[in-house]
């Protein structure tokens, strides 16, 4: 009997010291004053994550897992409802699976796209927010406890749809207001815009009038396909917050044409502040430290003290 307490003491220890066992964790926060249903897209040949879409009411939050070495995207909806028939749809962002879980499809754009690669390349996640796919909703990336030289905030927490021009704009199903904002690419379909055909590398796709009114408004996030150089961050071993209408005075309008402002600007957890300043997102608080787990030096360990006390 001693031998399986001091057993389970010495595994307790390794949790509490040993880091890296625990996966990344994405935590999902609305700020918005109406109802957000995030969607979630995995790259291929990756193993998913525990859902494919849900439900996230104003002021709401929810955690999720992610194994080693996942990839894929993430994107909020709006104004989603279920039919008599239970078939299920959104305004925006809505991925066609005609169900709250979107089962391998991604959104139909325009949407504001969180794209993630855990473990990439240095052992580094990669992360972006893009508007490369158009523009519904304010959104923020936090990295929490990570580390990095260019490990920071990323986002775009202005609305766009009112400043959206004309040519691009979604309106709403009564045409009252704007409820979206389309790419130059989704607009025109031409491939100066899509970078395709003759503009299909960096030297002869260029930013185009409606990219830079992106680019102006969210200067962190992808405004075109080769915006990389000011638009891609990476992060060692952190966590990461993402919310939809992270800043006081952003919102998107809600289903009953009512303006929606967020009502705070810190995370879910408290710890992170971003204030948008002069075209740039700053943190105000350091993240908390990442929580620790068994990593593989840790497994050794508990077969160490298996064999050790048995």
């Amino acid at each position: 009997m001693e031998a399986r307490i001091s057993f389970l003491l010495g595994v307790s220890i390794l949790m509490l010291v040993l880091p890296g066992g625990f996966p990344t964790s994405f935590t999902f926060v609305n700020k918005c004053g109406f109802t957000v249903w995030p969607g979630i897209l995995s790259n291929g040949g990756v193993p998913p994550l525990s859902t494919t879409g849900f439900s996230l009411q104003s002021g709401e939050s929810k955690t999720l897992p992610a194994p080693t070495s996942w990839g894929g995207r993430f994107w909020g909806r709006t104004l989603c409802s279920e039919d008599s028939t239970g078939k299920f749809s959104c305004g925006t962002g809505d991925c066609g699976s005609d169900k709250l879980e979107c089962a391998g499809n991604g959104a139909m754009p325009p949407a504001t796209l969180a794209e993630f690669t855990l473990d990439g390349s240095g052992g580094l996640d990669f992360f972006d927010v893009s508007l490369v796919d158009g523009y519904n909703l304010p959104m923020m990336v936090v990295p929490q406890g990570g580390s990095g030289d260019n490990c920071t905030s990323t986002g775009c927490v202005v609305d766009l749809n009112d400043a959206c021009p004309s040519e691009l704009r979604v309106m709403s199903s009564d045409g009252r207001e704007s409820v979206a904002c389309k790419s130059a690419c989704g607009a025109f379909n031409q491939p100066q815009y899509c970078c395709t055909g003759a503009y299909q590398t960096p030297d002869t796709c260029q930013p185009s009038m409606y990219s830079q009114i992106f680019k102006k408004a969210c200067p962190r996030a992808y405004s075109y396909a080769y915006d990389d150089k000011t638009s891609t961050f990476t992060c060692a071993s952190a966590d990461y917050v993402i919310t939809f209408c992270p800043s006081p005075n952003t919102s998107q309008k809600s289903s009953d044409a009512q303006n929606s402002p967020a009502t705070a600007n810190r995370s879910s957890s408290g710890d992170v502040g971003m204030v948008y300043e002069a075209g740039s997102l700053i943190q105000t608080d350091a993240a908390p430290p990442r929580m620790a787990g068994i990593s593989a030096v840790g497994t050794v360990a508990i077969w160490w003290l298996w064999q050790f006390y048995f």
